[in-house]
């Protein structure tokens, strides 16, 4: 299992860049699996229904079971601390080859920032170090303030190679860092 990330501000099209890259990577015969970092508080699940109610009667985890779907909800207490990156790529299937994360930014893996300038923000790679290259809808401007590869962000092709190139395999040592480093931001 291999892991990168895309990052960049809101609103810079980074799950519409994943929207279109996952697809190329299925095409060529990558199980792919998406991990996405919300920082705003968020229930799954539906008051009421027998998962909700399994849930409130003290369930640490309960597993949705239907035809064509399988989800895992795992309630961590506010006295414990938010899951990391590692929790999430620990519940994946073994046979995922590519696990593509959106978010996590301060996390030490490989990263893609989707950068457009005229959003008016500052970028992230000065201050993320594990951003490999930068993707942008002006790339030749870009290209003039940072030394990092800078990708057009229309060219799909040249993205999926570079993350094909750089995303890292997800050794125990790595997961350990992972469930580190978010924690140190």
């Amino acid at each position: 299992m291999k892991v990168f990330g895309i990052s960049g501000s809101s609103g810079s099209g980074k799950t519409t860049l994943l929207d279109q890259l996952i697809p190329r990577f299925v095409a060529a015969g990558l199980r792919v699996a998406g991990v996405k970092h919300t920082h705003h508080g968020f229930d799954p699940d539906t008051p009421g229904k027998d998962s909700w109610r399994m849930r409130q009667a003290g369930c640490a985890n309960v597993v949705l079971v239907g035809a064509r779907h399988l989800t895992l909800m795992r309630h961590y207490p506010e006295s414990e601390a938010s899951p990391e990156l590692a929790d999430a790529l620990a519940v994946l299937p073994a046979g995922t080859d590519l696990v593509l994360v959106e978010g996590y930014k301060r996390s030490d893996f490989p990263k893609l920032e989707v950068f457009r300038p005229d959003l008016g923000r500052p970028p992230l790679w000065p201050e993320v170090q594990s951003i490999v290259a930068v993707a942008s809808d002006k790339p030749e401007a870009v290209a003039m303030l940072t030394a990092l590869p800078v990708l057009d962000l229309s060219d799909l092709d040249a993205i999926c190679q570079l993350i094909q190139a750089g995303a890292l395999e997800l050794t125990p040592a790595l997961a350990a860092t992972l469930a580190q480093s978010h924690q140190t931001r």
